[in-house]
C-alpha cells in the first residue's frame, strides 16, 4: 500500500502535554505529559583507559542510552527511583533539547501509536515565531532517523482556527488566544495566513497558574509534601478552578459561605504512603485570575489578557479588525476554566465600547458603528490544535502540500523552512 492511502500521523507537541493520533479521528489517541525520564546511572562514572573497562562502560552507556521513559511512566519512575532524572525537552513552546526530543518522538511512534513511520505521512505542529532553523532540525530528525515519506509542519494557531468551524463554513480570519502550559500567544490570522507583525505573547501561562496555586497553599500552611506540591497544585487547578466575574464579590461569597465553596483534597505521601488532606479555598478563583489581574502574581507584567488581545487586533491591518473582533477563538488546556470565555468577552467588549465612546466625544458629528465582539468556546478547545491538524491531514490536498523524502534528498533540510498554506479545507 502507498503511504498516501494510509491515514497521516498527527502529533501536537506542547510544553506541558503532547497530543498524538491519526488523521480523521475526532480525538487524539493519546494525551501524555511532554516529559522524558533518562537513566543517568552511568553518566557520572569515572572514565577508564583500560580496554576491558572501556568496553564495559561503552556497552553500559549504550544500554543506558536506550533506557528511558516518557509521559506518565516517566513521572512514576522518577518518583520511585533515583536512577532517573526528568528532562523537559520543550520550554515556552520551543524545543531546547533535541536529543531528548528525538527520544520522545521515538517512543510516541513505536510504543504509543505502534506504527511504522515509513508507512505514514506526518503532520507536526510548531508555535508562532519559531525559527526556520528549528524546522530544519525537525525535518532532519524525521527524514533521517525515522525515514518518513512526507512531512508538513503547521502553525498551531491556524490549526486551532480551523478546528472551531468544522460543522459550518470554515472562516479562516480570526484571532487565536492560545494559552498552553508554557506559553500564551495571541495570534491574528487573515485568510489562513498569520499576521506575523501583530503577534503578541505574554509571560503568563498554565504553569504559572499552577505555581501561583502552589504558592498560595504554601503560604496558608497546608501540609502537602514538598516533592508532591507542584503535582497536587496542577491537579487542583484542573479539577476545581474557575473564572469569576468580580474578584471582590467572590471573596465575599467565600467568606459568607465557606462550607459551600471550600473543597478538600485528599492525597497520599509518595514515600511513606500516609494519607493527608488539605483545604482548597481562595485559590479556586485566584489561580485563573492572574490572566485578568496579572499584578497579583507578577509585578513586572501588569497588562491583562483582554488588553493584549485588543492591542493585537489594533496592530493588525484596519480592514481586518472587525472580522478579527468577531471571531476570537480559544485554544489550549488553560482556557478550559469555567466561564473563561465569558469573562474575556465581557472585558474586551468594555475596552472596545470605551474606545467608541471616546471617539464619538471627539467627533460629535460622526456616529460610530458598534463593533461585535465574539469569543468562540467549544468542547474540543483543549486539543483544538490537534483536531485542526486531523481535519487538515484528512484532505486530499494535504499530501500535495507535504515535503517528501525525495525532495529532502535532493534539496536538503532547507525545504522545511517554509510550509505552504493551502486552500482545500476552507
Amino acid at each position: 500500500m502507498d503511504a498516501t492511502s494510509r491515514p497521516a500521523v498527527v502529533i501536537d507537541n506542547g510544553t506541558g502535554y503532547t497530543k498524538m493520533g491519526f488523521a480523521g479521528n475526532v480525538e487524539p489517541s493519546f494525551i501524555i505529559p511532554t516529559i522524558v525520564a533518562v537513566n543517568e546511572s552511568f553518566s557520572n562514572q569515572p572514565k577508564s583507559s583500560s580496554k576491558g573497562n572501556w568496553l564495559t562502560q561503552h556497552t553500559a552507556g549504550v544500554v543506558a542510552d536506550l533506557d528511558f521513559l516518557i509521559g506518565e511512566e516517566a513521572l512514576t519512575c522518577s518518583r520511585s527511583s533515583n536512577m532517573y532524572s526528568l528532562s523537559y525537552p520543550i520550554h515556552h513552546g520551543q524545543v531546547e533539547n533535541w536529543d531528548t526530543m528525538e527520544r520522545f518522538w521515538q517512543q510516541c511512534i513505536f510504543d504509543y501509536l505502534r506504527c511504522d513511520p515509513e508507512d505514514h505521512y506526518f503532520l507536526l505542529t510548531e508555535s508562532p515565531l519559531t525559527a526556520p532553523e528549528t524546522r530544519e532540525y525537525t525535518g532532519e530528525i524525521m527524514f533521517e532517523t525515522f525515514n518518513i515519506p512526507g512531512l508538513y509542519i503547521a502553525v498551531q494557531p491556524v490549526l486551532a482556527l480551523a478546528a472551531g468551524y468544522t460543522t459550518s463554513k470554515c472562516e479562516m480570519t480570526g484571532v487565536v488566544v492560545d494559552v498552553g502550559d508554557g506559553a500564551t500567544h495571541v495570534v491574528p490570522v487573515a485568510d489562513g495566513y498569520v499576521i506575523g507583525s501583530s503577534i503578541s505573547s505574554i509571560p503568563i501561562a498554565g504553569k504559572n497558574v499552577t505555581q501561583f496555586i502552589q504558592q498560595l497553599m504554601k503560604e496558608r500552611g497546608e501540609h502537602i509534601p514538598p516533592e508532591d506540591s507542584f503535582e497536587v497544585a496542577r491537579k487542583i487547578k484542573e479539577a476545581y478552578c474557575y473564572t469569576c466575574s468580580d474578584i471582590v464579590k467572590e471573596f465575599n461569597r467565600h467568606d459568607k459561605e465557606p462550607g459551600k465553596y471550600t473543597k478538600q483534597w485528599v492525597g497520599t505521601k509518595p514515600k511513606t504512603g500516609v494519607r493527608y488532606s488539605c483545604d482548597i479555598g481562595y485559590e479556586r478563583f485566584l489561580g485563573p485570575e492572574i490572566f485578568f489581574h496579572p499584578e497579583i502574581y507578577n509585578s513586572d507584567f501588569t497588562t491583562p489578557l483582554p488588553a493584549v488581545v485588543d492591542k493585537c487586533i489594533q496592530l493588525s491591518p484596519i480592514d481586518t479588525r472587525r472580522a478579527l473582533y468577531k471571531n476570537i477563538v480559544l485554544s489550549g488546556g488553560s482556557t478550559m476554566f469555567k466561564d473563561f470565555h465569558r469573562r474575556l468577552q465581557r472585558d474586551l467588549k468594555r475596552i472596545v465600547d470605551a474606545r467608541i465612546v471616546t471617539s464619538e466625544a471627539q467627533f460629535k458629528d460622526v456616529k460610530a458603528q458598534p463593533i461585535e465582539v465574539n469569543v468562540v468556546s467549544h468542547p474540543i478547545q483543549r486539543y483544538a490544535v490537534w483536531f485542526g491538524g486531523s481535519v487538515l491531514a484528512s484532505t486530499s490536498e494535504f499530501y500535495g502540500a507535504c515535503h517528501t523524502k525525495a525532495e529532502y534528498e535532493e534539496y536538503g533540510a532547507s525545504i522545511c523552512r517554509t510550509n505552504p498554506v493551502f486552500k482545500g479545507m476552507y
